[in-house]
């Protein structure tokens, strides 16, 4: 497990890399989250950095792509988890209602892949309008896009800060059951969330 915390302050972009202070300053037009601790976890979590941004209303996590490889005749599953701590300052309504991801897959006769999203906020998994999952059928190849409208509940800070938790569980499934021998199956994930807000002041 990695814990990997980016700080962004009052009308401020920040990552845990390198940012440019005018140029956020100019986007998020006055909210700030206070603080976003990020927790990555999962047998599929590639290593590297994470990147944190808030951008207007739109909170974007960024880490390496993660992909789950099934070479015939098996089956393979990997799943890349996150808990995104949001620490709201006080004077706001906040709701999740958009979740944005992709991926791609290469899938050759005889195999099939899914893809399994489930996101979490305030310790309940958050209802959509459209299905957050994926399946791929034998001969599906390229990218894939999930551009989903989401009711997460309202996070009311109009009397004091609050601190909450949005979590995101991600898996992967590679199925290379029925595939010719020496072929291999593969879905993977580009490796950026982005996240759309309700951001109403009191």
């Amino acid at each position: 497990m990695k814990v990997l915390t980016a700080l962004i302050s009052s009308l401020t972009l920040l990552s845990l890399n390198v940012v440019g202070l005018s140029e956020a300053q100019a986007q998020t037009q006055g909210f700030q989250f206070e603080s976003v601790p990020v927790t990555v976890f999962g047998n599929g979590c590639p290593s590297g950095n994470a990147l944190i941004s808030l951008v207007g209303n739109t909170l974007s996590v960024t880490f390496p792509r993660f992909q789950a490889t099934a070479v015939s005749p098996k089956v393979v599953s990997q799943s890349c988890n996150l808990r995104i701590g949001l620490n709201v300052p006080k004077g706001y309504k906040v709701q999740p209602i958009n979740l944005r991801y992709s991926g791609f897959t290469n899938v050759p006769q005889g195999g099939t892949a899914a893809l399994r999203v489930t996101p979490v906020f305030q310790g309940k998994v958050i209802p959509s309008t459209n299905d957050l999952n994926a399946n791929f059928p034998s001969g599906s190849s390229g990218g894939w896009l999930k551009d989903v409208a989401i009711t997460g509940d309202t996070l009311n800070t109009c009397a004091n800060p609050v601190n909450s938790v949005f979590g995101i569980n991600t898996t992967l499934i590679a199925r290379a059951t029925n595939v010719a021998a020496g072929q291999r199956t593969q879905i993977g994930f580009n490796g950026i969330y982005r996240i759309r807000f309700n951001l109403t002041p009191c």
